[in-house]
């Protein structure tokens, strides 16, 4: 959960490195570091605790010359958030250097049998073992950079994507990824890595995503050399990045987490476009056309994800059950992957991620794989790991999510899920030809309604003061809402570091009514839908006893409006598509929350975008 950046050619390097850290610093925030060989040979490490503009600072009046250099943003794993633990970390003998983003299991091991050796430890990371293993094998092996690299992966256990220094050849740079993304850029004679492709896409289109096992030397002058780590020599696959530059700006947002609120009337029509057709009366997804067999003959979907993905994998649950009649499990990616789940090979496995690279959902498929379950992705970053270990997917098309709590990529992963539901279930039979054009149809004007709700930004902004004294909320939904519902305490949490908990409404009598009062904030998810007489009824509870009532509702809905504090109205449409409707003012509740108590939107505590460890 560490952002890798390198740079090596013709240009200053340091400028390239310190950029590219600002466009990954959604991936971690403790500290930041670069390491730089200059003209003179010098292998010069700045490091500093904090973000990359205290690296900044502290680098101001240093010597960071030199067209070769690797820098990194760190959140920390081993070792508490310090300089001496930031990342690059000499070797023993300061002649190498490397950065690191994933976790030495059996670090401990490694590092006591150089401790026999003579070698010393300056930090408390698993990273500095590994680079004086690297080190270490270099010398007494009387071996190049590369070589060493390959060999000492040989002993590690655990998940990693490396990139090492070598004063002594100025002209390389070795990386190394399994577990861990990685991704180089192809200049005209230079070359460019990072942890994914934000901060390439500035200077090239071309970009070669690097395989578990896979070791990479970028030389100038030469192409890119790409063996395992048992030497087997590797063919290049040069890709094209479909981003571009304006997606990794705020465009006069004052949070990268506003504007992506704000987007997503545009990226619902990206992910639906060429999937749901001009007339509004057909979907077509090709991972599904292709793999028909599959989704029809399985005997159950077992979807896995983790955190925001799998408050969508519970809305898909209540969508494919109901149009395709297909049992549907959702689980936590980190359980699943540990709990010896049963898994057959008439089993379909859907694993949701906005990255594609989360560590334990990538995990639990590939356990699923193993035992012949078919898997299907629902994923935004294209080449990331999960879509290309995966049978088929869908990409979401949303573009880059910064803003570290995700709002347009829950919306795109519903609508992709919906979708897919929607195309099973027509094929079974199992959702009448009326009822799937009128959903089909709505779906196609979801985009403008959500354009509805964003209007009412400034009023939601206004109110949300006045719950900043809050130190704990509730948040109730029933049927597709009740994920919403989690999904709008998860983003109050994230960002704000207020305690809330999402629950079904009817769950609150068992338990949480308890805790209803006038300091208790109680959000209720309330359109006019299936459950809706039953839902007024909670919160005729929660006003009998003084709790405060926000409450989504559906346009024109006077009954709650008569007893709810506050009420935030959505357009009407088909019960399914609600989530995409009443999450809005959710993300946008939270993020001005969070803005008054004056918290870090875009990067919260403790939290990191993309989750590659475990």
């Amino acid at each position: 959960m560490c952002g890798i950046v390198g740079y090596i050619g013709k240009r200053k390097a340091y400028p390239i490195l310190i950029k590219g850290l600002h466009r990954l610093e959604y991936r971690g925030y403790d500290s930041a570091g670069v390491a730089l060989i200059n003209p003179d040979g010098q292998l010069n490490v700045y490091k500093a605790k904090g973000k990359v503009a205290e690296l900044e600072a502290f680098a101001a009046d240093k010597d960071i010359s030199g067209t070769i250099g690797i820098a990194h943003t760190r959140w920390a794993t081993h070792g508490e958030p310090n300089t001496v633990n930031a990342h690059p970390h000499y070797s023993e003998s300061e002649r190498l250097a490397i950065i690191h983003n994933g976790i030495i299991e059996n670090y401990a091991v490694l590092k006591a049998g150089l401790q026999g050796e003579g070698y010393s430890f300056k930090s408390d990371t698993d990273t500095e073992v590994l680079v004086q293993l690297i080190e270490y094998t270099q010398i007494n092996q009387h071996v190049d950079l590369k070589t060493a690299v390959q060999l000492a992966l040989q002993q590690v256990i655990g998940a990693y994507a490396i990139a090492v220094l070598d004063k002594e050849h100025p002209d390389t740079l070795v990386v190394a990824r399994k577990g861990s993304p990685l991704v180089v850029g192809i200049g005209e004679n230079e070359y460019f890595l990072a942890s994914d492709a934000t901060p390439i896409v500035e200077y090239t289109d071309r970009v070669i995503y690097i395989d578990d096992e896979e070791v990479v030397s970028l030389r100038i002058g030469e192409d890119v050399d790409i063996t395992t780590i048992g030497n087997v020599q590797k063919t290049p696959e040069i890709k094209r990045l479909e981003l571009s530059l304006s997606q990794l700006e705020k465009g006069g947002y004052p949070h990268f987490m506003l504007k992506e609120i704000f987007e997503q009337p545009r990226t619902l029509t990206d992910s639906m476009r060429g999937r749901v057709n001009v007339r509004q009366d057909n979907i077509a997804l090709s991972g599904f056309i292709d793999n028909k067999e599959r989704f029809l003959n399985a005997k159950r979907i077992i979807i896995t994800a983790c955190g925001t993905s799998w408050h969508a994998g519970l809305i898909a649950m209540y969508a494919i059950e109901e149009f395709a009649q297909i049992p549907v499990e959702v689980e936590y990616s980190s359980e699943f992957r540990y709990r010896k789940p049963v898994i057959h090979k008439d089993d379909v496995v859907i694993a949701i991620s906005q990255s594609g690279e989360t560590a334990d959902t990538l995990a639990a498929i590939q356990l699923a794989k193993e035992k012949g379950a078919f898997i299907f992705s629902i994923c935004n970053v294209v080449g990331a790991s999960i879509p290309r270990v995966s049978d088929s997917g869908c990409y979401t098309h949303v573009g880059p999510e910064i803003g570290v709590a995700s709002t347009k990529a829950f919306t795109a992963q519903v609508t992709a899920l919906t979708m897919l539901a929607l195309c099973i279930g027509r094929e079974k039979g199992t959702i009448s030809r009326e009822k799937y054009l009128d959903i089909v149809r709505e779906l196609g004007q979801i985009p403008d309604k959500i354009e509805r709700v964003l209007g009412q930004n400034k009023r939601i902004a206004d109110f949300a003061k006045t719950f900043t004294y809050a130190q704990n909320f509730i948040y109730l939904g029933r049927g597709y809402n009740f994920p919403v519902a989690m999904e709008g305490a998860l983003k109050l949490k994230e960002i704000s570091y207020i305690h809330a908990e999402g629950y079904p409404a009817a769950e609150m009598k068992h338990g949480p009514i308890a805790l209803i009062s006038q300091e208790m904030p109680v959000v209720v998810v309330a359109p006019r839908c299936g459950t809706y007489e039953k839902v007024i009824s909670n919160i005729q509870e929660i006003k009998a006893r003084k709790g405060r009532v926000i409450a989504i509702v559906t346009e024109g809905d006077e009954l709650v409006s008569r007893i709810a504090d506050y009420v935030i109205e959505v357009p009407a449409t088909e019960e399914c598509l609600t989530p995409l409707l009443t999450v809005i003012p959710l993300q946008l509740l939270a993020y001005h929350i969070a803005v008054v108590k004056g918290c870090d939107v875009d990067q919260p505590r403790n939290l990191a975008k993309s989750v590659t460890v475990e």
